[in-house]
Parts: C-alpha cells; structure tokens; sequence
C-alpha cells in the first residue's frame, strides 16, 4: 500500500461513516430509540422535578436525550462499516478466485 493510500483510508472512512450516519434511516432508528430511552432516563434522574416543587435542570434533560441517540447512531454506523468492509472482502476473494481459475 502507497503512502497516498494509507492517507487516504481514514479518510475515506471517515466520509463514509458520516454519510451512514446522516442517511439510510439512522436518524430516525436513533431519535425513535432516544425519544424512549431519553424519556425513561429524565423520569428516573429528574422525578422531583417531575412530580414536585424541584426545578427541572434543563441541560441535564437536553444531554439525557442525546446520549442514547449518539449511541444508536454510532453502534448502527459500526455494524454497516463493518459489513461493508465484510462484503469488500468477500468481493475481493471472489475476484481472486477467479483470476485464479482463468490463470489455469
């Protein structure tokens, strides 16, 4: 591998990962997951304020909802970069094997 190559990777990884975490229904699968997580973890850790004269810390109930979400979105963003470096692979043995066989 080139040097440019080696570059070039985290890169591309990168580009990717962002674009698997905009698209193909990550949002939504996180915001439906954080709106329920988020949800049970504000009652859990601001039930005073919920229920009686305590003041609602309202960054506390913001970050509440946002680290499930971010979770959800990296853990789906790791498994589709996971299967796509799986499926690379895998297309890259096929075309191994078939130079192979040609070469006979």
């Amino acid at each position: 591998m080139s040097f440019i190559q080696i570059l070039r990777t985290p890169a591309r990884g990168c580009r990717e990962a962002c674009e698997l975490a905009v698209g193909h229904g990550t949002p939504r699968r996180a915001a439906k997951l954080a709106a329920v997580v988020g949800t049970l973890l504000v009652l859990i850790n601001q039930w005073e304020a919920v229920t009686g004269p305590a003041s609602m810390d309202w960054l506390k109930v913001a970050l509440t909802y946002c680290v499930p979400y971010l979770v959800s979105t990296y853990t789906s963003v790791s498994k589709d970069l996971t299967l796509l470096r799986e499926a690379e692979a895998a297309e890259q043995t096929v075309h191994e094997e078939a130079r192979k066989i040609q070469m006979q």
